[in-house]
């Protein structure tokens, strides 16, 4: 079982950085493949950004790559999504998620964990 907390979420403006974190409860985090989505008003959740158990390797959604990054830190179970050049079109809600898929899992169906999401809204 993994319990998931998101922060860090905010109103910035376009061009603007945020970084999100994801805190997560149990001893193995280490084992979890982690991922964030997003979900704006009126629109399904989709895929943000994934990483595989040990974070040497990484995978975006077209929509950020080159300005968002995802990273970890297994020793204090902690998930993050460091957010640069931010635009309105992403402003949503952010969720992480934890995946007994131990490598990059790009698929709602594939986590089996959620947070309760963090705001962020990005001003024009």
């Amino acid at each position: 079982q993994v319990q998931l907390v998101e922060s860090g979420g905010g109103l910035v403006q376009a061009g603007g950085s945020l970084r999100l974190s994801c805190a997560a409860s149990g001893r193995t985090f280490g084992r979890y493949g982690m991922g964030w989505f997003r979900q704006a008003p009126g629109k399904e959740r989709e895929f943000v950004a994934a990483n595989s158990w040990s974070g040497a390797w990484a995978t975006y959604a077209d929509s950020v790559k080159g300005r968002f990054t995802i990273s970890r830190d297994n020793a204090n179970h902690t998930l993050y999504l460091q957010m640069n050049s931010l635009k309105p079109e992403d402003t949503a809600v952010y969720y992480c998620a934890a995946s007994r898929i131990a490598t990059m899992p790009t698929r709602l169906e594939e986590y089996e964990y959620w947070g309760q999401g963090t705001q962020v809204t990005v001003s024009s």
